[in-house]
């Protein structure tokens, strides 16, 4: 199981304590002659396995083509929402665009992917609050990190947005982006660690073509979320 760089802190910091923790039991259950203590050792490694699976990084196969904006986090579409002009975020100055919210699980694989080869041109992050990510308000009162960038894609150039949300049980958000960075298609850029939600925003037009309903399950790099004609 290859493991993400993002969630080293916490799952080599925890691999560290649970080895010694393996270590203290299978000493006093054998100086005990005790070989239900060795039921800790079980639990202990399992506890570690369950830590470490959050930051597991798949094998991913990008689908082909240039016409077409994958998602960018795994989970569950909560909501499909035209967005108004001024209401919408500031990657779009003024002008209407499209939000697909996605609301990751903690069972979920929790990193952030390019939904089409972009550019980075800016980050925004917003303190807030921890709602749950579930939560209508959580879209608009939540801590956040917004990365809005220019988008490649069907021959055609467009703004994008990428919004990473916090929720009730996550409290952080990794973006190691700067302006003028680069990405491909599907690349990982971040993650939002423990339950949470990410949001996508594209330009509401005829171009763009929306491939997927609300209540559909979407794989970061794998699920077409919209097709540009």
């Amino acid at each position: 199981m290859k493991l993400t760089k993002y969630g080293m802190r916490e799952w080599l910091g925890s691999g560290i304590i649970a080895a010694l923790l393996l270590a203290l039991t299978i000493i006093a259950g054998i100086k005990l002659n005790q070989p239900s203590i060795f039921i800790f050792s079980v639990l202990i490694a399992v506890s570690w396995f369950c830590i470490a699976a959050f930051f597991r990084d798949p094998a991913r196969k990008i689908p082909a083509g240039n016409d077409i904006l994958l998602s960018p986090a795994d989970g569950v579409v909560k909501d499909i929402e035209l967005i108004s002009g001024n209401d919408g975020i500031s990657c779009f100055n003024g002008k209407d665009s499209i939000r697909v919210g996605i609301f990751l699980s903690v069972l979920n694989v929790h990193l952030n992917r390019a939904p089409c080869d972009m550019t980075a041109e800016s980050v925004f992050y917003k303190e807030g609050s921890f709602h749950d990510a579930r939560n209508p308000m959580a879209s608009k009162e939540n801590e956040s990190m917004l990365l809005c960038a220019s988008a490649n894609a069907g021959n055609k150039t467009f703004p994008i947005g990428i919004k990473q949300i916090s929720g009730a049980i996550a409290r952080r958000i990794v973006c190691p982006v700067t302006n003028g960075m680069n990405f491909k298609k599907g690349d990982i850029y971040g993650m939002i660690k423990f339950g949470s939600r990410t949001e996508l925003y594209f330009p509401a037009i005829p171009d763009i073509q929306l491939q997927i309903k609300v209540g559909d399950k979407v794989c970061a790099g794998t699920s077409i979320i919209a097709k540009v004609s």
